[in-house]
């Protein structure tokens, strides 16, 4: 039974990985774009720029404040990040030193801040007070309801120490990694502002064009966010071939354009190789990685099997929209960027092809969805982790009969561990990293696995075609990815959205007894948990033939199509979800009864599994 269970699934996955809707007539969004001009002083640290940002108020109301996030300001001793590092029980191990806190350990040259010297609207001087992470504007005059207004900034900052994500002398050396590292205009939605403080968790933005000059150390090699405009100028790699690159003076300036993205990110070491590869209809690959001979293999590795996994999800997800993509050591271990990813290490190839494959699916949840991380972590994160997961099972020589299995196992493990928060839970205010952590990778990967289960496997991936295509740089709800999948399906869905993500609720269904109904059998079945579910039962008669029974869900108004195409499938009542047990009737005596299986996939995240099968002693 087990081993016909295990077959089943996998060809139901295999399958798989072969392979907006709602109507926003109202739906609008701000834009910003940024022209920054900015000098770092690689022996100091500290870096000056000067910011000229032109917002535009798409909203229906008038604003007279506006918020910058000013992220490196949270690696100072005392800051919200270092008293929520000290709280949580589980604290980040990257960020402690021998269980202690490490920012709480920075001297004032290690450490890292952001602060505004300067800022006029339109020419006029404004007020503004630092708050922690997040600057404070008031407007010297309101911004009309589809009107423009620029900002003229000039701003100073210090790296901190590599601690989390940002920072400099990572542990693999590199020197910098400068990610959420200038003053960025917070989001203004239709739920209004969205002014986080920074706790080390993620993020939110505004779409726009970035035009970014860096003046550094020419010896330095850049990589990350935007198409860099002087190559020839600058040579490390970005030449035309066969240019030869002449510089003067001890800097080079690098200037990049980056169109439509809510982030810009970049990266520079003196010591970076610079690998390029040309997909055939697809973007430019570039690699910056330390002249390491340890990293050598592993980096080498790496740039075929990007350009394989970014044909995947160009198919299964859609097209990627930019014309290039950049893998980049440093970091703290993994972490998406607009066109561009950072990543430690690279003495073991496994981790960082693994860890690439999971931060380039980003650029497509994250980077062109963009729904807000903060409230809605789940979306990006756990629909990262399933198409990384169907993504590694289709290009990687190592198979899984259930790609999923890790993410059921997480999930189950927070069940019993009692510590579940429901998933709209903001993401800063889980009690602890586990649960967090859980609810967004794992119970997040398999609300697409399930619904797979629920709509059927053609209809998931049409749902994640579909929710992409209409809500790329929309920035996506939950409800936006349900009424989707209903389109798709004709499935009513509200109950999946609601149980899975607002409540702990859990599924648990089993097989009460199973006795003679004259010459027929009758099972019983219950569900014991407070969430609903339809369900598939698999029958194996004594003669080793197989057949399935389909329970439908009534609250569902429909039903799925056969997911065992091979197999006989009899679609039984519907099963109101207020009633506790049901009853199937099977057209067979109880003598010929062999076995019977609730979900033989496995895709039904049933908490006790125990219950879910019935063998005559």
């Amino acid at each position: 039974m087990i081993k016909l269970a295990k077959k089943i699934v996998f060809a139901l996955l295999c399958g798989l990985t072969t392979l907006i809707a709602q109507n926003k007539t109202s739906y609008w969004q701000q834009h910003v774009d940024y022209t920054m001009d900015v000098n770092m002083d690689v022996e100091t640290y500290q870096y000056t720029g000067i910011q000229k940002l032109v917002y535009s108020n798409n909203s229906p109301e008038v604003l007279n404040r506006v918020y910058y996030h000013l992220y490196f300001n949270a690696f100072q001793p005392g800051s919200e990040m270092d008293a929520r590092l000290q709280d949580i029980q589980d604290g980040d191990k990257r960020m402690l030193n021998e269980g202690k806190s490490r920012i709480a350990a920075l001297s004032e040259t290690e450490m890292g801040y952001l602060h505004v010297t300067s800022l006029k609207q339109d020419g006029a001087k404004v007020s503004f007070n630092e708050e922690g992470t997040v600057l404070v504007v008031d407007l010297a005059k309101p911004i009309p309801s589809g009107e423009t207004t620029t900002f003229e900034m000039e701003f100073k900052g210090q790296v901190p120490l590599q601690i989390r994500r940002s920072g400099r002398n990572s542990k693999d050396g590199v020197a910098l990694s400068m990610s959420q590292w200038y003053p960025k205009l917070a989001e203004y939605d239709f739920e209004g502002w969205h002014a986080d403080p920074y706790i080390a968790r993620e993020f939110h933005g505004v779409w726009g064009d970035f035009d970014v000059k860096l003046t550094l150390d020419k010896t330095y090699t850049v990589g990350g966010t935007g198409y860099l405009q002087n190559p020839n100028e600058i040579g490390h790699g970005y030449e035309t071939p066969g240019t030869k690159v002449k510089t003067k003076g001890k800097t080079l300036t690098w200037h990049f354009k980056a169109p439509m993205v809510h982030d810009f990110m970049w990266a520079a070491d003196p010591e970076y190789v610079h690998d390029t590869l040309q997909m055939e209809n697809g973007p430019t690959l570039h690699f910056l990685y330390k002249n390491d001979e340890k990293y050598k293999d592993t980096w080498e590795k790496v740039q075929p099997l990007t350009a394989d996994a970014m044909d995947f999800f160009n198919k299964n997800i859609g097209p990627y929209p930019y014309k290039q993509y950049s893998v980049i050591q440093g970091g703290d271990g993994g972490m998406e960027y607009a066109m561009s990813t950072l990543i430690t290490g690279g003495d073991k190839p496994g981790s960082v092809i693994g860890t690439m494959i999971h931060e380039l699916a980003h650029s497509w949840f994250q980077h062109v969805l963009a729904t807000n991380e903060a409230k809605h972590e789940w979306m990006d994160e756990g629909f990262t982790s399933f198409i990384s997961a169907l993504c590694k099972n289709a290009i990687l020589e190592k198979k899984s009969e259930n790609p999923f299995e890790r993410s059921y196992g997480g999930y189950y493990y927070l069940v019993k561990s009692g510590k579940e928060q429901p998933q709209a839970t903001h993401a800063d205010r889980y009690d602890s990293n586990m649960p967090y952590s859980i609810a967004a990778y794992s119970k997040g990967a398999i609300f697409l696995s399930q619904l797979g289960y629920i709509i059927g496997q053609d209809e998931l991936m049409e749902t994640i075609r579909k929710y992409y295509e209409d809500f790329k740089f929309k920035h996506p709800v939950p409800n936006d990815i349900k009424r989707t999948a209903e389109k798709v399906s004709g499935l009513e869905l509200d109950w999946y959205l609601m149980d899975w993500t607002q409540t702990t609720n859990t599924i648990d269904y089993g097989i009460k007894e199973v006795v003679a109904e004259g010459d027929k059998t009758k099972i019983v079945l219950e569900r014991i948990g407070l969430m609903p579910m339809p369900l598939d039962i698999l029958v194996v008669d004594a003669d080793g033939n197989q057949e399935t029974y389909y329970v439908p869900l009534r609250m569902m108004r429909g039903e799925k199509e056969n997911p065992y195409t091979n197999l006989k499938r009899t679609i039984a009542d519907d099963w109101a979800w207020a009633y506790p047990t049901y009853e199937l009737i099977i057209d067979k005596p109880i003598a010929e009864i062999a076995g019977v299986l609730v979900d033989p996939s496995k895709l039904m995240a049933d908490v006790n599994q125990e219950n879910n099968s019935y063998q005559p002693e």
